[in-house]
């Protein structure tokens, strides 16, 4: 689902060209839009790849990542999605679009 590109770094540097630190625990697309919601319904790991799915599907979408014991799918995306589609694709997979997460 993401497309990850090799960024020339700084020898001897753990810091990339922008200047900051990079520990892999994010991936970070520039130009991306990030978006949390609130989903209801979801109770384990199932529950996340059928979501994770079905929003996958939504044009535009780059990354999902849906964590049941919050409740909360963050979605990046090259562009703003509507939230009709959202919901759609969440109502697709069996769970209830709550909104965004506040």
């Amino acid at each position: 689902m993401t497309v990850e590109t090799e960024t020339p770094q700084a020898t001897g540097s753990c810091c990339t060209p922008a200047g900051t630190c990079h520990d892999g625990a994010a991936d970070v697309q520039v130009g991306a839009v990030t978006t949390v919601y609130e989903v209801k319904g979801m109770t384990c790991g199932h529950c996340e790849g059928s979501i994770s799915e079905e929003i996958s599907g939504i044009e535009g979408v780059t990354s999902v990542k849906a964590v049941a014991s919050t409740g909360r799918v963050t979605v990046v995306s090259q562009a703003p999605l509507a939230e009709d589609a959202v919901r759609a694709a969440v109502d697709e997979a069996g769970y209830e679009l709550v909104g965004q997460a506040a």
